[in-house]
């Protein structure tokens, strides 16, 4: 958060006093899509993958590595189910929030506000990125640009999930990836 904004000593013991530590097993969920989504994970140590399911099978949507905040965003803004669910793709550590309590603290501290204001221009930022790059790129650019953007975590990615993530099928990865 203290990219984004000074933390006064009151915000701090507001978010210790509300923030729960959670750890989650490889493979396990964070939040499984048949349910509303109530509570916004930050990752200190791990990986997550956000996901739908499509006739059977796991459409990777997004990651969120270390220093990165994790929901299922329809179903945590809207408070209804979704079709997204978070998985940890390995031992993860997350420090978690309620939504009630991040309501709280935006309501109670300014600061707040523009964390999340500045934070979610971020992500907005490589959200419309990632649209670009699906649109109006090849399967060879789609991956350039996921190895220059994703560089910190493609060793810890199954391919599979790296291809679902482009778009793209697992045999025309492999072969953007043997430069064919």
């Amino acid at each position: 958060m203290e990219q984004y904004i000074r933390i006064s000593e009151a915000l701090r013991e507001a978010l210790l006093n509300r923030v729960r530590v959670a750890s989650y097993g490889k493979g396990q969920l964070l939040h499984d899509a048949r349910h509303v989504c109530t509570r916004s994970d930050f990752v200190q140590r791990g990986l997550v993958r956000l996901y739908y399911l499509r006739d059977g099978e796991k459409i990777t949507e997004y990651f969120s590595a270390e220093g990165e905040w994790v929901n299922s965003p329809n179903s945590f803004i809207k408070r209804l189910p979704d079709i997204y669910y978070l998985e940890a793709l390995e031992p993860t550590h997350t420090l978690s929030l309620q939504v009630q309590d991040l309501g709280y603290l935006f309501d109670t501290f300014p600061e707040m506000e523009r964390y999340a204001r500045l934070s979610m221009g971020s992500v907005f930022g490589h959200l419309m990125d990632r649209i670009t790059s699906l649109r109006f790129t090849s399967a060879k650019e789609k991956y350039a640009h996921f190895c220059d953007t994703h560089h910190d975590i493609l060793p810890r990615l199954p391919l599979g999930m790296v291809a679902s993530y482009l778009g793209i099928t697992q045999e025309t990865l492999s072969r953007v990836r043997a430069g064919r």
